[in-house]
């Protein structure tokens, strides 16, 4: 996912082809079982925050909104410093970062497990090593940001869990990464599905994961996106 911040987000010719290369394999859509171990849902109303990358932050962040229990969802960068969470800059694959995704959540209504069941199933290709097709390089790669250690233990567990199960073709390559902050993207990349969804890459590549959200996990599906 490659664009250019000029006025308005202009398609480069030259990479147009690749944009519209397909953009998930098999694996990408399918539903994982869930997390053999997963926090009880809260008894009260609550704000809890999770923070996923995998691939183009667009689709992820689009993709989220759309699930029951989530409050807000915004793109961003993990795993690097402060000052080098730049679109350009991080876009070197050098930084250490990946495009992310915060997500503000009710665990009341959704558990952390349930998320990255979500995360596993239809939100991207685990199976993938720093890339999501057709992006390439280590920001485009699949890790859990564990915000504490409740979070860091179940991701391990259910990576563990899913290999066992031998639920993709593939072994996951998800890392989980802890004491890593999040940076939120330039405000052009916010809501970019929401507010360009003819665009041509969000039109091949992460619609798709839209329809796989409210087909695989109908009863989590929300027609309105949040935000």
């Amino acid at each position: 996912m490659k664009i250019t911040p000029v006025g308005t987000l202009m398609i480069a010719a030259a990479a147009t082809a690749l944009w519209l290369s397909p953009a998930r394999s098999d694996e990408a859509t399918r539903l994982v079982p869930p997390p053999a171990i997963d926090m009880p849902l809260a008894k009260a109303p609550a704000t809890a925050t999770a923070v996923l990358a995998g691939g183009c932050f667009w689709g992820l962040e689009g993709m989220f909104e759309h699930v029951a229990g989530v409050k807000s969802v915004r793109s961003g960068y993990a795993g690097g410093a402060g000052a080098t969470a730049h679109y350009e800059i991080v876009g070197s694959g050098l930084t250490g970062h990946a495009e992310s995704v915060e997500i503000k959540y009710d665990p009341a209504r959704i558990s952390y497990g349930k998320l990255l069941q979500i995360y596993f199933s239809v939100a991207h290709d685990p199976t993938q090593l720093n890339r999501q097709s057709p992006d390439s390089g280590t920001q485009y790669r699949s890790t859990i940001f564990a915000l504490n250690a409740d979070q860091a233990k179940l991701a391990t567990a259910y990576i563990a869990q899913l290999n066992k199960a031998h639920a993709f073709d593939k072994p996951v390559v998800t890392t989980v990464e802890t004491g890593k902050a999040f940076y939120p993207a330039e405000g052009y990349h916010q809501n970019f599905l929401k507010l360009n969804p003819d665009y041509p890459y969000i039109v091949v590549n992460d619609m798709p994961k839209i329809a796989a959200l409210k087909k695989v996990f109908p009863a989590l599906y929300a027609p309105t996106p949040v935000g």
